[in-house]
């Protein structure tokens, strides 16, 4: 089997386990006569709100961009009470998913700031606590106001090498010490790994998410909320985790600058 066709192969799998969201974890060329191993994983999410969302209150408001301009897109919107919380600088949102038949809840949280530029401030917060977003989980319904959120679709790729190399990860790209935990042969300690590929597709609507993604590597302080209603417009860049709670596994997170792509 050709380098290529080792490439067409990956491609396939990662395609079927993200029912077609992912088509090409590996871009050309990724793959050469030097490649020994090709480790894969894929996740694959598709969630239906627990209160879905009436598509025909759908309508088109201003999303303000970082650079201060705007675009029209449309805004899903309810009038029925949601799990909200406030604290200094940023509100919390949790939409909960439908439960199926095993003990697994499934929620999309959204960060929202108070103000449009405050993203990289909760980005700081969520990389410098490791207890952050635990301790900023909305725990009770209450009334809401005016209550926007865009409907979105994500897109995403990137090589991480450097990315992980700035973070510390060095050992695994370094040939000497191999991978001799994870492969059990002679050879691991002449192996290395030289790039890591990662894909990943968000898109959220009126009935629920559908989320996945795909890796190929070749080798609080809050106030209490009252009975006033409370406004919720996510119209500007927010943040958003999708996580299973009972586990507290997160699955996806990302960051929405523009719901458009």
């Amino acid at each position: 089997m050709n380098t290529d066709e080792v490439a067409k192969e990956v491609n396939l799998w990662a395609e079927k386990k993200t029912s077609g969201l992912i088509k090409e974890i590996l871009p050309a060329g990724a793959v050469s006569n030097f490649t020994k191993l090709i480790f894969a994983n894929a996740i694959y999410f598709k969630g239906v709100w627990n209160e879905k969302f009436d598509t025909l209150d759908t309508k088109d408001y201003d999303f303000h961009l970082l650079d201060g301009s705007k675009v029209r897109t449309p805004f899903m919107t309810t009038k029925k009470k949601q799990l909200v919380s406030q604290y200094d600088g940023f509100k919390v949102l949790g939409l909960p998913y439908l439960q199926g038949e095993d003990k697994r809840h499934f929620t999309m949280y959204v960060f929202l700031p108070n103000e449009n530029k405050d993203i990289s401030s909760l980005l700081h917060k969520f990389g410098s606590d490791s207890d952050f977003f635990d301790r900023h989980i909305p725990q009770e319904k209450v009334n809401v106001g005016l209550f926007l959120i865009p409907k979105f679709k994500i897109s995403f790729g990137f090589e991480g090498t450097d990315i992980l190399k700035e973070l510390g990860l060095i050992l695994p790209f370094s040939n000497g010490e191999g991978l001799t935990e994870m492969v059990d042969s002679c050879v691991g300690q002449n192996l290395y790994v030289s790039s890591i590929y990662h894909k990943s597709f968000v898109e959220v609507n009126e009935r629920g998410t559908e989320a996945a993604g795909a890796s190929a590597t070749a080798v609080a302080f809050g106030s209490r909320i009252t009975n006033d209603k409370v406004d919720f417009v996510a119209d500007h860049p927010f943040l958003f985790v999708l996580r299973e709670d009972v586990s507290r596994a997160m699955l996806f997170m990302g960051q929405v600058v523009d719901p458009r792509c």
